[in-house]
């Protein structure tokens, strides 16, 4: 079983996967505003260098988490991460969302609290 320490760092590193993709979201939008070259738009487009650097960040955060927990149980909070980037896009960017969409990611949901438990009596 995963310590309360590790199994919090996980959650955290869920919660930041999808805030990056929110913050590449918010860059391309902004992009769209931007004259000039590509090149150019990329160096003066701060919410694109922003998502860059929260993924570093976060990259650092993973390497920490692997540090204290084996890959296999630390991976699975990755299903977590996966499961916020439609809703977080649906509430903030208008996206659509259909119940089939919503259905399969509540199987998702469904599966990680499956291998949670599964890991928790081994």
């Amino acid at each position: 079983m995963m310590a309360l320490r590790d199994t919090l760092l996980c959650v955290v590193f869920a919660a930041a996967l999808p805030m990056g993709q929110i913050m590449f979201k918010w860059a391309a939008i902004y992009n769209e505003r931007l004259d000039g070259p590509l090149i150019l738009r990329l160096i003066k487009n701060l919410p694109l260098i922003g998502a860059f650097s929260w993924y570093g960040l976060t990259a650092l955060l993973w390497f920490y988490i692997l540090t204290r927990v084996p890959l296999s149980q630390a991976y699975v909070f990755s299903i977590l991460g996966s499961a916020l980037v439609p809703l977080l896009a649906w509430a903030l960017f208008k996206e659509p969302m259909s119940w089939r969409f919503a259905l399969g990611y509540a199987l998702m949901l469904a599966g990680f609290v499956v291998v949670m438990q599964a890991q928790g009596k081994a």
